[in-house]
């Protein structure tokens, strides 16, 4: 008898890292690649993380943890909400996990279970869909557009039927568009007037432009919000982030992540604590993808792609070229060979309409990123479809 695999395993792969292992191989045969394709800050952690991590790696032992992190940086969560937010958590409704795919899954193997319908707005973060599905979660497709701003609303989620469940983002991935206070309010008492269990997606916050954004925290503990060190902070590869966990969800989190995680990364945990303290340097990462999105924005009109999601905040820009193609994975095959320029499809974040669309990430330095507007001014008008 023949092994076979679980169906639970046979979910669409992140065309984004499928498009980064490309360009990496391309890139070790001696191409110059500007990476457009993956949210990660072209800088590295601040140098008080820094020096933080190499005195922990003198003086500490970095052993295990508590499951749901150390009580100091739990503490330092906390204080962030009543800072930047004036909302009060108790460092008790904090739980430390390993980045921000760690929360999600903690979130909706605690919330959820099999058979439950949870509402994921298109286009999206493609992991929202997939990990449920795994998961045996049935991912209910919420499209979004310009008439409602890329994002769900209560009139849009009451044509769905029976929902258990809503993952909501601001700022969004990939759209870069956010729900200002008024619309987050007027959602969250609509999903729990009506027992939908609400995870806000809030590992954007920080990087800004047009509004400010505001916690899912301010309106209420029975939502589950999740964050992230690895986008604002600038430190992806330390695997850190966090979740703010309603106390009927609290337990089933903690015993969750004693079985899958033991606990967070130590190091990453102790090298944490003093990064709430650098927000003059990181808010100048954030003036540069501001700068970065302007000039990119510019080029590509220039080059006749005019047609965007409003990028309000996070670092993407989402491109119609439907005028060109309606075939995003093959759009950006041929941008990757004959200009060495990595982008996304849209067909990542849209199973049903994302062919017209792509994501350009504007992370990186501003001469990377002048770089690749320079060969697509020069590419886009040149090539025929």
């Amino acid at each position: 008898m023949s092994l076979r695999p679980s169906r639970r395993g046979l979910v669409p792969p992140f065309i984004a890292m499928d498009v980064l292992r490309a360009a990496n191989e391309r890139q070790a045969a001696g191409a110059e690649i500007i990476h457009l394709e993956v949210g990660q800050p072209g800088t590295p952690a601040p140098e008080a993380v820094l020096e933080a991590a190499r005195r922990a790696l003198i003086s500490e032992p970095i052993g295990y943890t508590d499951a749901l992190g150390i009580a100091a940086l739990r503490g330092a969560i906390a204080a962030h909400y009543q800072t930047l937010y004036g909302v009060a958590v108790d460092p008790d409704e904090v739980v430390v996990t390993t980045g921000s795919s760690a929360a999600f899954l903690l979130a909706f193997l605690a919330a959820f279970e099999p058979g439950d319908r949870v509402g994921v707005a298109i286009p999206g973060y493609p992991a929202y869909r997939n990990v449920l599905s795994a998961l045996g979660i049935e991912p209910v497709l919420v499209a979004v557009g310009e008439n409602t701003h890329y994002r769900p609303t209560p009139e849009l989620l009451a044509e769905l039927g029976r929902l258990d469940g809503l993952i909501v983002a601001s700022p969004a991935n990939p759209t870069g568009t956010m729900i200002s206070a008024a619309d987050l309010a007027r959602l969250t008492t609509w999903c729990h007037g009506r027992g939908i269990r609400l995870v806000s997606d809030e590992i954007y916050h920080g990087i800004t432009y047009e509004i400010q954004a505001v916690t899912a925290r301010a309106f209420g503990r029975e939502t589950v919000i999740v964050n992230s060190f690895s986008k604002y902070y600038s430190m992806t590869g330390w695997r850190l982030g966090w979740m703010l966990v309603p106390p009927d969800l609290a337990r089933s989190v903690e015993c969750l992540a004693q079985n899958f995680y033991i606990s967070p990364p130590a190091l990453s945990q102790l090298a944490a604590l003093p990064v709430f303290g650098c927000r003059a340097e990181l808010d100048g990462h954030v003036a540069r993808y501001r700068t970065n999105r302007d000039l990119l924005i510019c080029a590509l009109r220039e080059a006749g792609v005019v047609h965007f999601a409003p990028a309000e905040g996070a670092f993407y820009l989402y491109a119609d070229i439907a005028s060109l193609t309606r075939d995003s994975v093959a759009f950006c095959k041929r941008l990757l060979i004959e200009t060495d320029v990595a982008v996304t499809p849209g067909l990542d974040f849209d199973p049903v309409d994302g062919g017209r669309w792509v994501r350009f990430s504007f992370a990186g330095s501003t001469e990377s990123v002048a770089e690749a507007a320079r060969r697509l001014e020069r590419w886009l008008p040149e090539t025929r479809w």
